[in-house]
């Protein structure tokens, strides 16, 4: 699996549309915030967008030229699906590179719904037709896995969390050991790191993609809170000691950088919301950046740029995007050239 930085033949998007995660009066601001998000990547891939019939497709190509946005490069898929996470349900991409030239495979896991947490059944079905429409060889390792509980560098390491990959409700607890090799085996890396947990109101058990993300092979930007009182304080320092203790796939040490944290609540209720700067997404020309109104979105988009000299920087305001307990990474997932 490359890293994400690596050249895209496409980004994936679900276009939102479910009440159960977005309240009505919030869905005009997440759908802005999708138009964002694709405007800011056509210039450099073509974006893929689920729509769930004919008439929402003819309802999202409305909107999307009446922002001032040319469907030369998105593509729209009548797919039918329970949510917009399409990092957690859909395929992720795989390659190869031999002497017939390069090679694109997909691996299709099982998704349920972060542990049974909601009764859905089509998100599941998903990887599947899109492995369909694309014609490429699929693999199908049988077992739940979710597209933000993974990190890697394209470099032979993986990053994770035991409080999601070895929860008990997924795959009815898995070792250590063997998931494992689910990952070597079927993300073609060598080594993986194990940190705890994750951030308050994820209901996902402890994404990854809120805690930790490698921006080149050997740095890995890791969400800190500096505030002792808060509930984030102990998991992420936890996190980060375990990270300046790791080291790559040759044996050397990590540079780790500290990632400041948003505060962020439900707007009707005193529910923290997991708000995380390290759920951005790395296009071919931009980097996504969620930002929360919150007094360190510029600490967090400056320290992100040095890291992406030749990228555009686009933050996105994402506090109702948010309410659905994710953010920009969430809701995208890259196919490689």
């Amino acid at each position: 699996m490359p890293a994400e930085w690596e050249p895209h033949s496409a980004t994936w998007l679900t276009w939102p549309h479910s009440a159960e995660t977005w309240p009505p009066s919030a869905m005009p601001e997440v759908e802005r915030t999708y138009l964002t998000m694709i405007e800011a990547l056509v210039s450099g891939e073509t974006v893929h967008v689920l729509v769930n019939d004919e008439a929402s497709k003819a309802s999202v190509e409305q909107k999307i030229t009446a922002s001032g946005i040319t469907l030369d490069h998105v593509r729209l898929h009548v797919i039918r699906t329970d949510d917009s996470w399409i990092r957690d349900y859909g395929p992720n991409f795989l390659v190869r590179d031999d002497s017939g030239g390069r090679q694109v495979a997909l691996n299709k896991w099982a998704f349920d719904s972060w542990g049974g947490k909601y009764d859905w059944q089509l998100d599941n079905a998903v990887g599947s037709k899109i492995a369909g429409k694309l014609g490429l060889q699929t693999f199908d390792p049988k077992i739940v896995l979710e597209g933000g509980a993974i990190e890697p560098n394209g470099k032979g390491v993986c990053l994770t969390t035991e409080q999601c990959l070895l929860n008990k409700n997924r795959n009815g607890g898995l070792s250590r050991e063997v998931m494992e090799e689910y990952l070597k085996n079927y993300l073609g890396v060598e080594k993986v790191i194990w940190l705890k947990g994750g951030i308050q109101g994820d209901d996902t058990d402890g994404h990854i993609d809120n805690l930790a993300r490698f921006v080149n092979p050997t740095t890995i930007l890791c969400a800190y809170e500096e505030d002792a009182s808060d509930p984030n304080y102990d998991e992420l320092k936890g996190n980060h000691k375990t990270l300046l203790s790791a080291t790559d796939a040759d044996g050397n040490p990590f540079t780790v950088v500290k990632l400041p944290m948003p505060v962020l609540q439900a707007p009707t209720s005193p529910q923290r919301l997991p708000a995380s700067y390290a759920n951005f997404y790395i296009g071919n020309r931009a980097v996504l950046l969620p930002i929360y109104g919150h007094a360190n979105d510029q600490k967090a988009e400056t320290l992100i740029e040095q890291f992406f000299p030749e990228r555009r920087i686009v933050p996105i305001a994402c506090n109702h995007l948010v309410m659905g307990f994710g953010s920009i990474h969430c809701v995208t997932q890259q196919q490689p050239e």
